[in-house]
């Protein structure tokens, strides 16, 4: 495979079958599915590194790798491309995971801590402690989700038609309704009702919005199954393994090299062109991974075609989100009845003052009263990643873009870290002041500036307000109204975290236009 350094230099040639703009972890998808077809691809990234918001960075000090984004790859545990291994990452090009167990702790003021297991009935046992009640009700929970609609929730993520049945019908109702609303019919103790709504979090949707209904469920069962789902390596051990892939189909991926304009001929897509310059031909496809938000003002040749302004103009970051991370001596030990438990995966924050964050948020102020809070000490199952006995640790929340009171993130946020680090510190042993080897905070201003997909600090591909007023986390189309041109990334069906879905459907979109059949490469679903 070409080092980091042979991506940024080599040369970018005339034309291909299929060029990828952008090396997330979604364009990488779709492009190994081409190149496993026989397309001659290419994909071009416009930063240094592959892998978009999938990427580990040392962002504290040397030899410590942070993932400076995504942490947990549980959503693309389910995808055929890691389930079945389509591709051979796992079997041929060396991506490793690790399924954790406990999947995430929650400590509670007390000093005990709730425990969710990769086992239903242990998880159940643990949430008895609080209510028994509770605990059948989580039984009952994914007993139904896994008899139908775990069925008709991956016909959704493959952008298939739902069918006319029993099981698709209770999806919609459920998807229709909040999270919130869902969690507070089915569980009544307070610790049960924040230990589902912590979890309803994990997709960064506001759980009071309707539309969100199906998280509570969804996000549980993968925990159940998955637990914290841990990269070897980091983060980038995902784009790695499919660039290794893609090179190996006579592919290539090429940094530093930002896609600034989409040539348009006879209202077709058929080249791209780099910021210094380089035009390359797409002999078959382009396929854009660009921000929504963005590419529409891309095209030239042709007026801006209305699904594109469309997607533009009803574009909205959602929630923005504020990250810590820190080298520290040691991994952390979480306080639980029985003494320090040490977890990948923690979590923070009650029902109410999750409630109290959001409500916070959409004034335009920061809470760190009592908000959710994820909690990521890889080391724990991932030692390499940190010299020594030493040990990454990120913290990650919800916070304006943008503060009410006019104070600027640069000068403020050192003092927000500090008080979300100060609620870890009060629940875990080993984040002393004297623990704490380096800290880096970064606002959502920070988060954009990290990644030009970022807007508004947004890491998870914000949202769309359709007309009749309903919030969808994702483009539904994965075709354009200008032939030869797609869509994919995280502001594409069915939105961000790593799920590799919006890859794999847009690799199966644009096999079927080129009249090659998807299941050469790829199943059904």
């Amino acid at each position: 495979m070409s080092t980091a350094d042979d991506r940024r230099h080599t040369g970018v040639p005339d034309e291909v079958d299929a060029v990828i703009i952008g090396a997330g972890h979604n364009g990488l998808v779709c492009a190994g599915y081409l190149a496993a077809a026989g397309l001659e691809v290419l994909v071009l990234e416009a930063r240094d590194v592959p892998g978009g918001d999938t990427v580990t960075e040392e962002l504290t000090l040397p030899g410590f790798a942070h993932d400076s984004c995504s942490s947990a790859h549980v959503l693309i545990q389910s995808n055929p491309l890691i389930r079945d291994d389509e591709l051979g990452l796992l079997s041929a090009y060396g991506l490793r995971y690790v399924m954790t167990d406990p999947a995430v702790v929650l400590p509670q003021a007390d000093g005990d801590a709730l425990v969710m297991h990769r086992d239903v009935g242990a998880t159940a046992e643990e949430i008895a402690r609080w209510s028994t009640a509770d605990a059948e009700s989580f039984r009952t929970l994914l007993d139904e989700w896994s008899h139908g609609l775990a069925a008709v929730h991956a016909r959704w993520n493959s952008n298939l038609p739902l069918r006319d049945d029993d099981a698709s019908r209770r999806y919609r109702e459920l998807r229709a309704r909040s999270a919130w609303d869902v969690v507070h019919e089915r569980f009544t103790h307070p610790v049960i009702r924040s230990f589902m709504l912590w979890l309803a979090l994990a997709t960064i949707q506001d759980p009071r919005r309707p539309g969100t209904g199906v998280l509570p469920s969804s996000i549980a069962a993968g925990r159940v199954a998955f637990g914290w789902t841990t990269p070897i390596g980091g983060s980038s051990a995902l784009p790695e393994a499919l660039i290794r892939q893609i090179e190996a189909h006579g592919g290539r991926v090429v940094c530093s090299a930002p896609v600034s304009a989409i040539d348009v001929v006879n209202g077709r897509a058929v080249a791209v062109r780099t910021g210094d310059g380089r035009r390359v031909r797409a002999r078959r496809a382009v396929v854009s991974s660009a921000h929504l938000a963005k590419l529409a003002d891309m095209l030239g040749g042709i007026d801006v075609p209305s699904d594109l302004a469309e997607a533009r103009d009803t574009w909205r970051p959602g929630l923005s989100v504020f990250a810590v991370h820190a080298a520290l001596r040691g991994d952390l030990g979480f306080h639980t009845r029985k003494g320090p438990m040490r977890s990948v995966a923690a979590g923070f924050g009650t029902a109410e003052g999750i409630a109290r964050q959001m409500a916070a948020f959409h004034r335009g102020e920061p809470d760190a009263t009592d908000p959710w809070l994820l909690v990521v000490d890889q080391t724990v199952v991932d030692p390499d990643r940190a010299p020594g006995d030493a040990a990454t640790f990120k913290i990650l929340t919800i916070a304006p873009y943008e503060r009410a009171d006019g104070r600027s993130w640069e000068e403020s946020k050192d003092e927000h870290a500090e008080a979300l680090v100060g609620l870890v510190r009060a629940r875990s042993d080993g984040l002393e002041p004297g623990d704490v080897l380096a800290l880096r905070a970064e606002s959502p201003v920070d988060v954009a500036a990290h990644n030009t997909h970022n807007l508004g600090g947004s890491c998870h591909g914000g949202e769309f307000l359709t007309p009749a007023g309903e919030v969808i986390p994702g483009w539904t189309s994965y075709r354009t109204s200008v032939p030869g041109l797609f869509l994919t990334g995280a502001t594409t069906h069915p939105g961000g975290s790593v799920s590799g879905r919006p890859g794999r459907n847009t690799a199966r979109t644009v096999l079927t236009d080129l009249g090659i059949d998807p299941e050469t490469v790829m199943g059904p679903i």
